[in-house]
């Protein structure tokens, strides 16, 4: 039997379908047609914002992040009424505003992120910090008053209404410049007798005269960590003048006056009585000059006086004054008679108050044991070290 025979004029036609069929499958398996069909089947980038769009009462130190599915987060924008963007630093989704945001107050935020083909999704929002109650609101002391010129001993001082819990929140956000870079740190106490608590940053010597110091602290929207919000920011300056140290030796009963490490003048004095209510000794910077006040025995625990007092100038918050006793001039210079102030004749008292400024130091040896750090600016009693260790930061 013969093999059938192929025609050649059927081959060429077999083939050319075959090379058809063969491209079509080539074509659909990898080509560059099928490329662009998984390309766009590709999913969109998709943001979602925390706080959302709309939201209320949303506390000024709560999350502010943006989550995104399908991309990557590219930006993020917050800014405030004024339409300024707000600083701060963006982590992981996560925005940190550099000074924290304000109470009561309208932010908008706008994000975009990218999905993998690299087209960008964007996303707004606007939300409404809370209004704290006005018993949700903490108010701050601040001393030295701005645009005052101050004694080397002055320490920037913040003091809090209420207990403070979040201490190293708030003094995170408090900035200190000098035009010097003096060394100092912030340290937490408990003021005396009125139990609050207390900052201040004191350099880790004294002043040196023609600083000029800067304090920013920018503390609205805070939450001081015991129920209550802090609703606006803070700042001071002030320039340090010339060095003023005032001596006291309480058994010699004299006080020395020194600038800029010379002796100015002497002066007698009476201190507290040694057995009953004696003088505080250790340094303590003028707290303020309160002129002509009336100065109880009840105002401190104690009994017996009730009188006005001229050229009073205030060293601790118990009650030691430095002021004039015109009563008791038959034994200054000679016997410790006082309640625990010091005091001075008449003239001399008029001499010192018009030298004084608020910040200069009284340095009192020979009186009882040393002040408290927190009975006026009395952290100048601790080693650099020991006042290192009252920060919240350390």
């Amino acid at each position: 039997m013969r093999k059938a025979a192929i025609t050649p004029s059927f081959a060429p036609h077999a083939l050319l379908a075959l090379l058809t069929l063969l491209a079509l499958s080539v074509t659909a398996c990898g080509g560059d047609g099928g490329g662009n069909a998984a390309e766009a089947s590709r999913p969109a980038a998709e943001l979602s914002l925390v706080p959302p769009d709309g939201a209320k009462d949303v506390k000024p130190g709560g999350p502010l992040t943006a989550r995104v599915n399908n991309g990557t987060l590219t930006a993020l924008t917050v800014t405030g009424p004024d339409g300024q963007p707000v600083g701060g630093t963006l982590e992981d989704g996560a925005f940190t505003p550099e000074d924290g945001l304000a109470v009561d107050t309208e932010y908008k935020v706008r994000a975009t992120a990218a999905s993998a083909d690299g087209k960008e999704t964007a996303s707004e929002s606007a939300f409404h910090t809370l209004k704290p109650a006005k018993e949700q609101t903490e108010t701050v002391t601040v001393l030295p008053a701005g645009g005052t010129t101050v004694g080397v001993g002055q320490p920037l001082s913040l003091t809090f209404d209420h207990k403070v819990k979040n201490k190293a929140e708030i003094e995170r956000r408090l900035k200190v410049t000098t035009n010097n870079d003096t060394e100092g740190s912030w340290g937490w106490l408990t003021e005396t007798l009125t139990g609050k608590d207390r900052v201040d940053w004191r350099p880790k010597e004294y002043w040196k005269p023609g600083t000029r110091v800067t304090l920013e602290a920018p503390l609205s929207g805070v939450d001081t960590g015991s129920g209550r919000y802090l609703t606006k920011s803070y700042s001071t300056s002030a320039t340090i003048g010339r060095s003023q140290l005032a001596k006291v030796d309480v058994p010699a009963h004299k006080l020395t006056l020194e600038r800029d490490g010379r002796v100015v003048k002497s002066i007698p004095i009476t201190a507290g009585d040694p057995a009953k209510t004696p003088t505080w000794s250790g340094r303590m910077p003028l707290m303020a000059k309160e002129g002509k006040i009336k100065m109880t025995a009840a105002s401190v625990g104690l009994t017996g006086y009730d009188q006005w007092v001229d050229k009073s100038m205030r060293m601790t918050v118990s009650g030691t004054f430095a002021h004039q006793a015109e009563w008791a001039e038959s034994y200054i210079g000679s016997a410790n008679r006082s309640h625990g102030c010091i005091g001075m004749k008449a003239a001399d008292a008029t001499w010192f108050y018009a030298q004084a400024q608020i910040g200069d130091v009284f340095d009192v040896t020979g009186g009882k044991e040393t002040v408290a750090a927190g009975n006026g600016f009395g952290e100048w009693n601790l080693p650099w070290d020991q006042w290192r260790k009252h920060s919240a930061l350390k």
